[in-house]
């Protein structure tokens, strides 16, 4: 079983009892769940049964201590989680409407999160073969995307698997940060890559579809996947492309789809032993990754079908149905 590091923002989700996603300012009561994408997937690879660790830096706040002994419970290694005084932990504040789609508002300039350097990676973590995940909230400030950077890196160097969900939050990016750019820049130096249709649109800009991602694919990465909420996966490698259609449920809270479908690829890899150099071999051969991508689909729709993220991602049990 390889080792996954996710790297990346631990946050409270404070979810709104309301269905009214157009105005945070008439909701009353709000429920506190973990969350943060890299932490949902770390703790998704750790639920399924993986070797997960998480990477980041929480506020030394009764927050901070919530998610770290969250993410414990899950089975997820905190030897690389940091707490700081510097900041406290951040808030999402989210609104679900009646269909289960999801409206933020995020309290974190600057939060704990953000504090995060490059010279908090320590060589010691990457010794191990593995694989290292990352989304792009940890490049909408200078500092924690240079720590971004160095964190890729370093497991580069070490001959990690590296995975970039996209997970674009427009509203995190202040003002005068070159969104673009600086995702851009990071797609040409991972493995896999996932985006969903929307991110697919705003990164292609005014090219086609077809030859922004076949671009995309002679800049580095082996696979490229999109996703459409309840859409077919579509994937792209330079030998092949296809389809595969998620399974059929009733949705309630899609906040952490993404994520369970991310950890549950990566479990996949991990408990195949699929480090780097095989994972190349693998591109090469038409549809030799679609069994670990119907699992994967199938942790998203389990999923979405409960309210939170950490709370909603699956155990092995909670997939065979969805498998049958």
């Amino acid at each position: 079983m390889l080792k996954v590091i996710a790297f990346g923002e631990a946050l409270i989700d404070m979810l709104s009892t309301s269905t009214d996603s157009g105005n945070f300012a008439g909701h009353e009561a709000f429920i506190k769940f973990p969350g943060g994408a890299p932490a949902n997937v770390a703790a998704a690879v750790a639920k399924l049964g993986g070797k997960s660790y998480f990477a980041g830096k929480v506020g030394h706040d009764m927050f901070g201590d919530f998610l770290v002994k969250t993410l414990a419970d899950c089975g997820v290694n905190t030897d690389y989680m940091l707490q700081t005084h510097e900041a406290k932990t951040a808030l999402a504040f989210v609104s679900l409407d009646a269909q289960g789609e999801r409206s933020f508002e995020f309290y974190r300039s600057p939060s704990a999160d953000l504090f995060f350097r490059a010279t908090d990676f320590a060589d010691s973590w990457f010794t191990d073969a593995g694989i290292f995940h990352f989304c792009s909230n940890t490049l909408t400030h200078a500092d924690i995307r240079q720590a971004t950077y160095a964190g890729i890196q370093k497991a580069q160097q070490a001959g990690y698997l590296v995975s970039f969900d996209v997970n674009l939050r427009h509203n995190l990016w202040p003002e005068g940060e070159d969104t673009h750019s600086a995702v851009m820049k990071c797609l040409a130096h991972t493995d896999v890559i996932k985006l969903c249709a929307e991110e697919l649109n705003f990164l292609r800009g005014q090219q086609s579809e077809t030859l922004f991602i076949s671009e995309l694919l002679a800049s580095g990465p082996s696979l490229v996947l999109i996703t459409d909420g309840g859409q077919p996966l579509q994937y792209f490698t330079t030998f092949s492309q296809g389809e595969i259609a998620p399974p059929k449920v009733s949705m309630v809270d899609s906040t952490a789809a993404g994520d369970a479908f991310m950890g549950g690829f990566l479990y996949s890899l991990a408990k195949a032993n699929i480090n780097r150099s095989e994972f190349l071999k693998l591109t090469k051969t038409p549809n030799e990754f679609n069994p670990m991508l119907n699992f994967a689909n199938a942790c998203g729709a389990f999923t979405v079908t409960q309210k939170g993220a950490i709370n909603s991602l699956p155990i092995l049990s909670d997939i065979d149905p969805l498998l049958s």
